[in-house]
């Protein structure tokens, strides 16, 4: 792990999301366990495989078994290093026997192994490599105070001094870290800014990145911003044949076709939000941000439009957009009124005079309030 290597992907955040949709999602729990299994033993994960309480306690024991094997060879090495080699040899020993416990699962050694390790190292890269571990261990184990506090600790060192790519690298941790708390537009900024320059394997593949920066710009985006960070950007539309359903749930929203808009959302919802650990607590966010999005989009272009016709755009029934748009109304997301007699749907538009008018208003009102406040003034003075 010298300055200038690329950090190794460990702990393997892929693993919680297999472990999480053989709990939670059926129709992939066959290939997910496939997927968790293969990677468990391969990277010899017998502490994660206790965290979980898995039964697999035969498993669990030959992984020990390794895992006992492998420590006890660092801490030979290290010993020997201590005794006839200098700071840069103790150092690395440091950082690879920290970085096996990444590898393994074991979040309670590992985290004071990094500790130790970055006690124990000079360079600055290195040091951003081994605080970014500990961002990777907190995603791993969905600690966010550990994310947080390591990303702030990772931004400290790099403005001390920090390379171009770790500084991009830290950028998409970031961006991961705003999509777990549902800051979609503060993720797509940054997502959008490292689309030319994406390195950080160890977090995802790139087709995966792209898959997030577009569905961070459906709701973190206006439809200009879905047009010029999207639909325009050819890192995206390189990748777009790769993720059909986002693909077609933003070009039909931009291209106002609302019935196909429909679908493709549904199918986001069921391929990309409902499977992801960090997503999944946001769908039903996620999905009503989007309808109301797609709504409010439709009604900017009418003073009026029928109910029959909203119905027919969007492809689905009267009744359920009745029920949706009338939620929507009661709480202050959607600017227009429902004439029930009439089939009618009216939007609420300000118009400029009314705006004009409005302001006037505000600023009389202002002025009274510092008239008034000025006499109390001259009263208690």
């Amino acid at each position: 792990m010298a300055d200038d290597s690329v950090p190794l992907p460990y702990p393997n955040l892929k693993v919680p999301t297999w472990q999480f949709q053989i709990d939670n999602v059926e129709r992939l729990r066959a290939e997910a366990s496939t997927s968790f299994w293969k990677a468990v033993e391969g990277d010899e994960m017998g502490p994660y495989l206790k965290s979980i309480n898995s039964d697999r306690s035969d498993l669990i024991s030959i992984l020990e078994k390794k895992n006992t094997e492998q420590l006890e060879t660092f801490d030979t090495k290290l010993k020997e290093a201590e005794e006839n080699q200098g700071d840069s040899e103790i150092s690395e020993l440091l950082r690879s026997k920290a970085m096996y416990l990444c590898r393994i699962g074991d979040k309670e050694r590992a985290i004071p192994a990094l500790e130790t390790a970055l006690d124990k190292t000079a360079g600055l890269g290195a040091r951003i490599d081994l605080v970014l571990a500990i961002v990777r261990i907190g995603l791993f184990s969905s600690d966010t105070q550990l994310v947080t506090s390591n990303i702030a600790r990772a931004s400290d060192l790099i403005d001390s001094g920090g390379d171009w790519d770790r500084r991009n690298r830290l950028k998409v941790y970031r961006a991961v870290h705003h999509l777990s708390t549902r800051d979609f537009k503060e993720a797509v900024e940054l997502l959008n800014d490292s689309l030319s320059t994406f390195t950080a394997t160890e977090l995802m593949e790139y087709d995966e990145f792209v898959a997030l920066t577009v569905l961070a710009a459906g709701v973190g985006c206006d439809r200009k911003g879905i047009k010029t960070k999207i639909l325009a950007s050819s890192e995206v539309t390189s990748c777009l044949p790769n993720i059909p359903h986002l693909a077609s749930m933003t070009d039909s929203l931009y291209k106002c076709n609302y019935a196909q808009f429909f679908v493709a959302l549904a199918e986001v919802e069921q391929q990309y939000l409902i499977p992801t650990p960090i997503l999944a607590p946001h769908t039903r966010y996620y999905v009503r941000e989007m309808r109301i999005k797609a709504y409010a989009q439709l009604l900017e272009s009418y003073r009026s439009l029928t109910m029959e016709r909203m119905c027919r755009s969007f492809g689905v029934s009267e009744s359920f957009m009745d029920k949706d748009l009338s939620k929507f109304i009661a709480s202050g997301r959607l600017t227009c009124t429902i004439d029930k007699v009439s089939g009618v749907i009216t939007t609420n538009r300000l118009s400029s005079q009314n705006k004009t008018t409005v302001y006037e208003q505000v600023v009389k009102q202002g002025d009274i309030l510092l008239s008034d406040i000025q006499k109390l003034h001259r009263v208690v003075g």
